[in-house]
């Protein structure tokens, strides 16, 4: 028989390997793997291990999770010998990553809840460290990302669980490839193209990224220097390619010259992971006394600090005050973090002098975080005078250029006077290309008129903006019930938050009272709140986006100084609101209870508690939450600012967020092309900005053709002979639900603007629900549906607000109706309880209600109460039943059940066999019972449980 596809793109691949460095090796299975195991880590060591030494190796592996393997394969290990002797050895040479062994592997078998044949392995001394799995050409990438999460769950863990210190996935179908790394929790947005340092993707594995990527000291220093272990959320980083090439050529520039320079990496292409890789890198250069990360203010620095500790816990110890300082530059302290108002203190004050004074011929290398932002005062000279043997390196996403600096006591600087060569580049247009970002779609709202004297017509006026028409009343008015009739959809119904970025404070405040006096009168639920600096109370001349204080660094800025005492009141007034949202104590009474606000308020954003955050200046630089996807824009921004402020809304995140939305409410259209322009170039503006409305329209309509020469009618989709029928089904539905998906964030859309009417959409999602069902159901699991690894996109469908409570609102509505309105409250009933993915489990049941109970009732009010009675009934029974047809302990069973819940662990299969009264299975019998009661146990969990608040 002729072989695969894929099977012929393994066998080359494999080839092409070994011609690389790699010794082929035989892997059948779990034993070949261990036996290979003991050999190579002999081999690397140049020790003998007995056997019985060799299990004290397997159970110093067996302990942990990913993330503490991760920690122990970079460890030396230490064991005693069977005579007693002391034993060290290395699982992984980190330090000369070329010094270890290669080798690949092919169709290792490794049984753990269901048997998998993982495709090529590449192993280092003997552990599997690079995992790739492939797919015929014209299979998406996606289908082996969730090929992989399935091994996750099914079989990394079995045995000894060796797969589980895999350090880098590969998925590729011959002429696309991706990598990521070993952490569970990321999606398939999470994976990268693989790229040369000018940004050129190498997508095909036999044609340059097997050769640039996987040859085995590139691959093998990946491993060792570019994965970072980020201690705060207990997972795997690796860098991207545009990182990588960034560190290289900052850590070459510090061991080869004396020279400074900056790195130019777009707003939301994570520059802080850049830099903590390069910080982490020099602080163990012998020729480096300190590294030292210097941001602008101490908002960011409490940020910054954070980000740091998250990638390697512990390493920073943040500065609270000068003295703080000055102690860190005398002690071992190797990496600081600092703001530039407090560093400047530190060489200009006298009483620190004596002590600064004795670094002043240390090598010491300085990294500027945003230096866009913090390098173009009188500070930059004072560091550069001060010191004789530093280096200055910028981190920045939008560097200044003559056509956007900005002139200070020292004249018009640009970045590159202060800093230097650019010493990587990683621009817009290459983020959004590589899916690292994502597009703008930016609406202008309001146009304003006047009236022509002449002809009494009125004529549109596009470049107005007097203050008496910005700052009405009126004005103010209708964009406020503007956001409110429109944030619900422009978030996905508030599955997202928002930024509202206003001119003045003076306008913040009359926007905040228009909305809380419409809260009070119940016009919205909206959760607001704002902050804004402790400044005087101006506008911003250069419209760029900064807070006024950022661009004087003599000092750090005093905490109530030139505050409008009206102003305070307000922002004070404003805290209370917030105090009794959130059950805090905040206030302005001095600035380290105003920085408590301003990290909590930072923490809720990003947890998505807050609806919409009202601001001047801050957090439209530095802030990274990549659950705010949509920005309110009263304000005239520019160059630098502008895309610094749009760029709040472009970070990846699921399939929902599928581009960063812009509201702009004064006319910033030529001032965005210009800013896209100046960073990227006059042609890239379709790049970064989404497609007009009706573009969106017209192509949600063609997909909806392809879609019904697949399926003519809804009924046609339970005629599909094979799954690669129900493949292609699935696969066109999904397109269709990503066009509307895109097109629901647009104030113009509804159902009647595209041809498919909206019940023939439901009809179909129904339709597309069972075959998922079907695809997930435990009846499939003795083999492998090709839909299996398929990825729905059910967040493509689930709308937050549809639980039972929304169920149960709706029957109230059905009762109170007379019988002659029931009739379309029925159907919206039955048409969510089948095309809603956490309804359709509970279907059967909140049908039985509808029928049996709901006649009885004679007033609504009871309603509520009577369905709790029934459910509780029901699940009541339910458990009898589970407990009673499997012979289980009802006691250890509620607990299970409990731990699934509250741990968010799904049970293993030990776990489930221990809930047995009577005799545990035979060994032939334990995976098919396990598997089943397990089956049931989840099901039962969903059914009754999840969806319910």
């Amino acid at each position: 028989m002729s072989k695969q596809p894929e099977q012929i793109l393994e066998e080359q691949l494999v080839a092409q390997l070994q011609k690389l460095g790699y010794a082929f090796v035989q892997l059948k299975d779990e034993q070949d793997l261990l036996a290979n195991l003991k050999a190579q880590l002999e081999q690397h060591n140049n020790i003998h291990f007995t056997e019985k030494e060799f299990e004290r190796v397997l159970n110093l592996l067996s302990k942990g999770s990913v993330f503490e393997k991760a920690k122990m394969l970079r460890e030396m290990q230490h064991l005693v010998r069977d005579n007693g002797d002391n034993l060290y050895f290395e699982f992984l040479q980190t330090e000369h990553w070329c010094q270890n062994r290669f080798q690949v592997t092919q169709q290792v078998s490794m049984e753990g809840k269901y048997k998998n044949r993982y495709d090529v392995t590449l192993l280092i001394n003997g552990l599997p460290l690079v995992q790739i799995e492939l797919k015929r050409r014209g299979l998406e990438l996606k289908e082996a990302f969730n090929q992989i999460n399935r091994y996750q769950r099914h079989s990394f863990g079995a045995g000894a669980a060796l797969f589980q210190y895999v350090q880098v996935f590969v998925i590729s179908n011959g002429v696309n490839t991706k990598y990521y790394a070993n952490n569970k929790t990321q999606t398939f947005k999470q994976t990268f193209y693989w790229t040369d340092r000018e940004n050129q993707r190498l997508t095909n594995i036999l044609n340059g990224f097997t050769t640039d990527f996987l040859e085995p000291c590139h691959i093998s220093k990946m491993i060792c220097k570019y994965i970072v272990l980020n201690e705060a959320y207990k997972v795997l980083m690796v860098l991207r390619p545009y990182q990588y090439y960034a560190v290289e050529a900052l850590i070459d520039r510090v061991k080869n010259s004396n020279k400074n320079g900056y790195i130019w990496h777009t707003t939301g292409s994570g520059k802080t992971l850049t830099a903590f890789k390069a910080s982490q890198i020099l602080t163990g250069l012998p020729q480096i006394k300190k590294v030292v990360f210097v941001v602008d203010r101490k908002d960011l620095d409490y940020q910054t600090t954070k980000e740091f500790n998250s990638f390697s816990k512990g390493s920073i110890d943040g500065t609270d005050n000068t003295k703080a300082l000055v102690k860190q530059f005398t002690d071992d302290t190797k990496l600081i973090v600092t703001t530039i108002q407090k560093l400047n203190t530190a060489i200009s004050k006298k009483q620190y002098l004596d002590q600064m004074e004795k670094l002043k011929d240390e090598r010491i290398v300085f990294i500027f975080d945003e230096c866009h932002r913090s390098q173009f005062g009188e500070t930059h000279n004072r560091i550069k005078a001060f010191f004789n043997n530093i280096q200055l390196f910028g981190f920045t996403g939008t560097p200044i250029f003559a056509d956007n600096a900005v002139k200070n006591e020292l004249g018009k600087r640009t970045t590159k006077e202060l800093f230097g060569e650019c010493l990587h580049k990683y621009v817009i247009t290459d983020a959004i290309r590589d899916e690292n970002v994502l597009k703008f779609a930016v609406e202008y709202v309001g146009r304003y008129k006047r009236k022509d004297t002449a002809t009494e017509v009125d004529i549109e006026v596009e470049d107005i903006d007097t203050k008496e028409l910005m700052d009405s009343p009126l004005r103010l008015e209708k964009i406020a019930d503007y956001i409110i009739a429109n944030h619900h959809r422009k978030t996905h119904s508030q599955a997202f938050t928002a930024m509202f970025c206003i001119n003045s404070v003076d306008t913040l405040i009359k926007y905040y009272d228009i909305f809380q006096r419409k809260k009070e009168a119940g016009e919205h639920s909206l959760k607001v709140a704002t902050i804004f600096s402790y400044a005087a109370n101006e506008d911003d001349a250069d419209a760029n986006g900064f807070i006024p204080e950022e661009l004087s660094v003599a000092e750090e800025p005093k905490v109530l100084y030139g505050l409008n005492v009206h102003t305070r009141e307000k922002l004070d007034e404003f805290i209370t609101h917030y105090n009794q949202l959130f059950d805090t104590k905040f206030s302005t009474r001095d600035s380290e209870t105003f920085y408590n606000y301003y990290n909590d308020i930072s923490k809720k954003v990003k947890e998505k508690k807050i609806d919409i955050l009202f601001v001047v200046n801050m957090f439209l630089t530095g802030f990274d939450s990549p659950g705010l996807n949509t920005l309110y824009v009263d304000k005239n921004l520019q160059y630098h600012g502008l895309i610094q402020a749009y760029s709040r809304t472009n970070r990846i995140l699921d399939e929902k967020k599928s581009q960063g939305n812009i509201v702009v409410f004064r006319n910033l259209k030529d001032a965005t092309d210009e800013a896209i322009t100046l960073f990227s170039n006059k042609e890239a503006i379709e790049e970064i900005i989404m497609a007009p409305f009706e573009d969106y329209v017209e192509k949600f309509n063609t997909a909806y053709n392809e879609l019904l020469k697949i399926t003519p009618t809804v009924n046609s989709v339970n005629d599909l002979q094979s799954e690669d029928e129900e493949l292609a089904f699935v696969k066109a539905f999904r397109e269709l639900m990503r066009i509307k998906n895109i097109l629901s964030a647009f104030a113009d859309f509804d159902m009647d603007s595209v041809e498919m009417p909206e019940q023939l959409f439901e009809d179909y999602k129904s339709k597309y629900l069972d075959l998922y069902d079907k695809a997930k159901s435990n009846d499939q699991k003795e083999k492998v549906s090709i839909l299996e690894d398929v990825d729905f996109e059910l967040e493509l469908i689930h709308r937050d607000e549809i639980n039972v409570n929304y169920i149960i609102q709706l029957l109230i509505k059905l009762k109170a109706n007379s019988k002659k309105d029931t009739t379309q409250v029925e159907k919206e009933i039955f048409n969510l309880l089948n095309t809603e993915a956490p309804l359709r489990s509970k279907r059967e049941l909140i049908e039985k209600f509808i029928q049996d109970n709901l006649p009885v009732l004679q007033n609504t009010d009871d309603i509520p109460e009577a369905f709790e009675k029934f459910w509780n009934k029901e699940q009541q029974k339910a458990f009898e039943q589970l407990v009673e047809e499997e012979n289980l302990s009802a006691d250890r069973t509620e607990k299970i059940i409990e731990d699934y819940l509250y741990a968010e662990r799904e049970p293993l299969r030990d776990e489930v066999l221990e809930l047995l009264k009577g005799d545990k299975p035979s060994i032939l019998l334990r995976k098919k019972t396990g598997d089943r009661i397990l089956g049931k146990v989840i099901s039962f969990v969903e059914k009754f449980i999840n969806g319910m608040r």
